[in-house]
This record gives structure tokens, sequence and C-alpha cells, in this order.
């Protein structure tokens, strides 16, 4: 199993309960994909470099898990289809 990190950028604009509940979604993703999530860091809300979809804020969150090579190419087509999501990026993590 190879190691990822999940970066997910929130919109600014949905309530603590849809953006717990778009967490909980995308965590789901993976466990059902075959992942085991081993860590989840929430960095609230924070300024954006650059403004997106006339935004200049957004929820960041990052999930460290642990997949077989083909779940984040799966996660990342679910990912795609949420309106609360505004960017993400899957990386492997070579340690």
């Amino acid at each position: 199993m190879n190691k990822y990190e999940l970066a997910v950028v929130l919109s600014s604009a949905v309530s603590d309960e849809e953006r717990a509940a778009a967490l909980e979604k995308v965590q789901g993703f993976i466990t059902r994909a075959g992942g085991a999530i081993t860590g989840v860091d929430d960095w609230g809300k924070k300024k954006l470099a650059y403004e997106i979809q006339k935004m200049s804020e957004a929820f960041y969150t990052f999930i460290s898990f642990e997949a077989e090579p083909s779940v984040p190419a799966q996660v990342e087509e679910n990912i795609r289809l949420m309106e609360q999501v505004i960017r993400f990026l899957c990386v492997s993590r070579n340690e």
C-alpha cells in the first residue's frame, strides 16, 4: 500500500455542518475504495493566494491515507462532482 495526502479546499460560503458533511463524504470515498485514513489536518479558513470563483478565503483540509495505486483516481473522480469543493490535489508521499 502506498501513502497519499489529499488536499481539499472547500468554499467559504458553506456552513460548519455542510463542511463537516462534505469532509465525511470525502473520507467515505477513500474508505469505500479500500483506503485507510491515517490522519486529518483541518487548517480552517485561510486566505487564498488568488481569487477563485470570486472568493478570497476558503477552508483547507489535508487527509493522509494509505491505499492501492488505483484508489486516488477513484477518489478524485468522486470529489470532482462535489459543489462545495473548489480545488483538490492528491499527491503520493514518499517517506
